[in-house]
């Protein structure tokens, strides 16, 4: 006789051909004697993670990307280091949560996967080995999902300010664990995400901190959550303050004004085209130069610009020092003299003293130079 319903670990472990027993034994958390309270923490937290991963690559591929939580688990730093063979390790420090240590584990293949897919490429064609630039490409990828994740668990943890800090990674090898300063034998808290990327496959990504650590988030979130109500949240509402009825429209009651960003019914209010007035009617002759006498002490930032050029990423992470960047101008062709931004004349380079200089060779039209301040 089932007297309680299956939890959706178990539904998965059955759908997946597991041991029901072993699904059941280890709760929402995956083992480590949790409290329920625990439990449904880590349970939100893995979501939060799937959630995040999947955002992060969809943007990434431009393509349909799927993620699955599998399986939660409490094993010992070599124990999990032993299954995971030889992959790639994003480790991080919780800023804002007492410097709480996190992994993200996933293959080689997923961090080429990944880097190529940072650098614009559509993550087939990967090379044999993973070189430098792919592997610090695969860590800003990884950074990516853990700023996602930790702006969803601040949201767990009452508001509290969670930032990335201390980030390294590394490709690893044989006797490597998750936290390098503690013990192999420390247990570590660990889920599973399967990620499915439309024509690239699956890749498997886990998501692991100590067992001690993750207790004491679950245990901070938990109380948050048992006790959201605030004083100003269970205080009721007052009541709503009669409005007289409009003399046209006995059916409703007067809309009420909607504040900014709001949206509201288009047939309860007047809506009619915006008319402005032009900023200048007249010429600048006369009246315009007593306008502008007011504003003639306002500061301005006057920049000369060289030239311009596009890149994509792959071409900036190359960059070393020696590298040369080609720009669209061509020798001898006039720099712009941009003000705030906008171009408002063009000159050529000379050396005054020891300092560069522009000598202005041209000056775009008066009405111009207004229109573009």
């Amino acid at each position: 006789m089932i007297d309680e319903l299956l939890s959706q670990d178990e539904i998965n472990a059955l759908l997946s051909g597991a041991d029901l027993g072993a699904a059941a034994g280890g709760g929402g958390g995956g083992g480590g004697d949790f409290t329920p309270g625990q439990a449904g923490v880590l349970d939100e937290l893995a979501g939060i993670f799937s959630s995040s991963t999947s955002s992060v690559y969809g943007m990434l591929a431009g393509k349909e990307v799927s993620t699955i939580v599998g399986d939660k688990s409490v094993k010992t730093q070599k124990d999990f280091a032993d299954a995971a063979e030889e992959p790639f390790a994003f480790r991080v420090t919780c800023g804002g949560l007492d410097d709480a240590p996190l992994s993200l584990v996933i293959t080689e293949r997923g961090a080429l996967t990944l880097a190529d897919l940072m650098m614009g490429g559509e993550g087939k064609d990967l090379p044999e080995e993973a070189g430098e630039l792919y592997l610090n490409a695969a860590q800003e990828g990884l950074s990516q999902v853990v700023g996602a994740a930790f702006t969803s668990m601040s949201g767990l943890l009452g508001g509290k300010r969670l930032m990335p800090e201390n980030i390294s990674s590394s490709l690893e090898s044989g006797g490597w664990v998750p936290f390098q300063d503690r013990s192999p034998d420390d247990e570590v808290w660990s889920v599973s995400v399967t990620i499915s990327i439309e024509g690239l496959g699956d890749f498997p990504l886990w998501v692991t901190m100590p067992l001690d650590v993750v207790k004491k988030v679950a245990d901070e979130a938990a109380k948050l959550i048992s006790g959201k109500e605030t004083p100003e949240a269970a205080r009721p509402a007052a009541a709503p303050a009669a409005r007289p009825a409009a003399p046209d429209r006995t059916d409703r009651a007067e809309p009420e004004r909607p504040s900014s960003g709001h949206i509201y019914d288009q047939s309860s209010v007047d809506v009619r085209p915006a008319e402005f007035v032009p900023l200048i009617q007249k010429s600048m002759e006369g009246h315009g130069s007593s306008r502008l006498d007011l504003i003639a002490d306002i500061p301005v930032r006057v920049t000369v610009e060289l030239g311009r050029t596009r890149k994509n990423i792959a071409d900036i992470l190359s960059m070393t020092p020696g590298s040369v960047i080609e720009l669209d101008k061509m020798t001898g062709e006039p720099v712009d003299i941009l003000v705030n931004g906008k171009l408002v004349a063009r000159g050529e380079v000379v050396v005054i003293d020891e300092n560069f200089g522009v000598r202005i060779t041209e000056i775009v039209s008066s009405a111009g130079r207004v229109h573009s301040l």
